[in-house]
C-alpha cells in the first residue's frame, strides 16, 4: 500500500499546535494504522499520529447499527486527508443480541488488526480497571491495558482530547452508543465514576489509573517466576504457590484462545482443580475448557 502524501510544513504546524500533548503519547512506528470513528478520542488520535511523524492510515469501522454512518465516514475521510493522512472504511454486520458489546469489538479488530492504534485514554484505562475488579479478574485485570504503541494516547483525558479537537476546528461525532445503559461499560462512565468522585470529593481517575501501574509492577514481577512453571504440567501447577500459578494460568489461557482480556478469579481456581484432579475438565470464561489427560494440561472448545 501506497505511503499517504507527506506534508511536511503542515506536519510541523501540526505539531507545533499539539505540542502541549504530543510528549504525553507513545507512538513508535513510522507507519501508524488507526481506528477512527469519529468521536473526540480517536480524531485526537490520529491528529496526533500524524504530528508524531508517521504516516499514518485512518480505518474506520461502520458496525451497522444505525443509519448515517456514511456520514460519519466521510467527516473522517476529510479530517485524516486533510493533514495528510490515508483512508480506509469498513462496513461489518453485527446483529443484535447478547454480548454485542463483545461481538462489535471483536468484528472491529477483524477490520483493523491487532497491532492498529486505539484512542484509549486515561478515563477508559480507570473505567477498564473497575469492570475487571467486578469481573474478579485478579492481579492481572486490575493493571487493566497495557500502555505502548498500540494505546498511545493512555495518559490523555477525555478532556484533552476534546481540547485538541478545538484546537483543530474539528467537530467530533458523538456516538449515541455510548449513552446506552445496556452496556456495562456506560454505567461505569456515567454512573459509577461519577458517584466515586462525590463520595472520594475528588477525581478518583488519576487514582485508579496510579493503581493500575501498582498491579502491572507486580504482575510483572509474578511472571518472571510464572516463566519457569510449566501451566501444562498438572502436577507443578498444582504444587506451585497460588499467586505464581493464577500469573501462568491467566498467560497461558489468553495465549490459547487469543483473547486479550483476562479470564475471572472463578475460571481461575476451576483451572486448578482441574491440576489437583478434582474434577477432570472445567470451564472457563468465553466458551473454553481446560482438560487434562496423563498429568497434562489443555485448551479446548466447548
Amino acid at each position: 500500500m501506497p505511503l499517504p502524501p507527506r506534508r511536511l510544513p503542515e506536519q510541523r504546524k501540526l505539531g507545533q499546535a499539539l505540542a502541549a500533548w504530543l510528549p504525553r503519547c507513545t507512538f513508535a512506528d513510522d507507519l501508524v494504522r488507526c481506528g477512527v470513528s469519529g468521536g473526540a478520542d480517536s480524531l485526537a488520535l490520529l491528529a496526533l499520529a500524524v504530528a508524531s511523524g508517521s504516516a499514518v492510515t485512518a480505518v474506520h469501522v461502520d458496525h451497522g447499527q444505525r443509519s448515517g454512518s456514511a456520514a460519519e465516514a466521510d467527516r473522517v475521510r476529510t479530517y485524516a486527508e486533510s493533514i495528510g493522512a490515508a483512508f480506509e472504511s469498513a462496513t461489518v454486520q453485527v446483529e443484535p443480541g447478547s454480548n454485542l458489546e463483545a461481538r462489535m469489538r471483536t468484528a472491529r479488530y477483524s477490520i483493523l488488526g491487532a497491532d492498529a492504534a486505539t484512542g484509549h485514554t486515561a478515563d477508559d484505562q480507570a473505567e477498564t480497571m473497575l469492570i475487571n475488579l467486578m469481573r474478579g479478574a485478579g492481579l492481572v485485570g486490575l493493571g487493566a491495558m497495557q500502555p505502548g504503541p498500540r494505546r498511545p494516547i493512555l495518559a490523555l483525558r477525555r478532556a484533552d482530547t476534546e481540547a485538541i479537537c478545538v484546537e483543530l476546528g474539528w467537530e467530533p461525532f458523538a456516538d449515541p452508543s455510548n449513552n446506552d445503559t445496556r452496556f456495562q461499560r456506560n454505567r461505569v462512565r456515567h454512573e459509577l465514576v461519577p458517584l466515586l468522585n462525590d463520595i472520594a470529593d475528588r477525581d478518583v481517575v488519576p487514582l485508579l489509573v496510579r493503581s493500575t501501574v501498582y498491579a502491572r509492577d507486580a504482575a510483572e514481577l509474578l511472571a518472571e517466576q510464572a516463566d519457569e512453571l510449566d501451566p501444562t504440567d498438572a502436577k507443578a501447577l498444582a504444587a506451585a504457590p497460588a499467586p505464581i500459578a493464577s500469573i501462568a494460568i491467566q498467560r497461558w489461557v489468553r495465549s490459547e484462545t487469543s483473547d486479550e482480556h483476562p479470564i475471572d478469579a472463578a475460571s481461575i481456581a476451576r483451572v486448578l482443580e482441574v491440576a489437583r484432579g478434582d474434577v477432570v475438565a472445567a470451564e472457563v470464561t468465553g466458551g473454553w475448557r481446560v482438560s487434562r489427560s496423563q498429568q497434562r494440561l489443555s485448551v479446548s472448545r466447548l
